[in-house]
């Protein structure tokens, strides 16, 4: 197995978070969960040029290799085969604008193909020059060139980097209210702002942090007490933590040990509301 990741330089790194390169033997084909992250990811299938999505009855949907994963709210669900060599772009939350001329919350659902925002040719030229990387740093050197040619040195507004970092501080605490006043919008405009360009709402964005805050205390435990996992998550109590374990994942906390992988918001598929 073949697993890089970097930072990238400056100016990249006030939009991206994290480049990486993933490689592995062919594993026995199996569906998986994606957990949402908080954070929106390009997403380019090297072993194939295409990407499935299947629903919870099993039914697929493919689009083209390479495609750009909004800040989903929800889970999603790939098979293992297509995980077999990827390079993906991790970006800070509101990066996608320094990227692509649609508002963040336009990329949230469906994957949307790479082609239809940067168009088909340069599309094509990225695939090709990837594929013809000799090594994983070099595939990297060549995500970087093309981010860097796609910058347009636009940053989130001051009001989102103000929300964005109260709300990473203290998701159960911070609110639309107290943050809208304090940087000086009402807090319709503050919401609007926000969802375009970070994807979702203010309290959605809570919501998903709060259960990555939990799910990062489940993943590493060797025996998990979820009574504490979520009062030290900012759940008020049992009920909102499991209903937005549900929500988020279509799995019970229990059922999401049962199938959990190496990797924190990979999930082996089971049923909706298995454990």
């Amino acid at each position: 197995m073949t697993f890089v990741t970097r930072q990238p330089p400056p100016p990249l790194d006030r939009c991206i978070r994290s480049l990486w390169f993933y490689r592995c033997a062919p594993r026995a084909f199996a569906l998986e969960r994606v957990l949402p992250t908080g954070s929106a990811q390009l997403i380019v299938n090297l072993k194939e040029d295409r990407t499935r999505a299947y629903d919870e009855a099993g039914h697929c949907h493919t689009a083209s290799g390479s495609v750009m994963s909004g800040l989903d709210p929800r889970f999603q669900i790939i098979d293992t085969a297509e995980q077999e060599h990827v390079l993906g772009i991790s970006f800070h939350p509101g990066g996608t604008i320094g990227f692509f001329r649609e508002p963040a919350h336009l990329l949230t659902g469906p994957d949307v193909p790479l082609e239809a925002l940067w168009g088909v040719r340069d599309a094509a030229r990225l695939r090709d020059a990837l594929l013809n990387a000799a090594t994983a740093d070099a595939a990297l050197a060549v995500m970087e060139r093309a981010l860097l040619a796609k910058w347009c040195g636009r940053e989130a507004h001051p009001a989102v980097r103000f929300a964005l970092a109260a709300f990473l501080g203290r998701p159960d605490m911070a609110t639309v209210r107290a943050v809208s006043d304090a940087v000086g919008l009402s807090p319709k405009r503050f919401i609007e702002r926000f969802k375009a360009e970070v994807g979702i709402t203010p309290k959605h964005y809570c919501r998903v942090l709060r259960f990555q805050r939990a799910l990062t205390q489940a993943h590493a435990a060797v025996e998990v007490n979820w009574t504490a996992v979520a009062l030290s998550s900012g759940y008020y109590d049992q009920a909102h933590f499991i209903h937005d374990f549900r929500a988020f994942s279509g799995l019970t906390p229990t059922g999401y040990r049962a199938g959990r992988t190496e990797f924190q918001n990979h999930v082996t598929f089971l049923q909706s509301g298995a454990g």
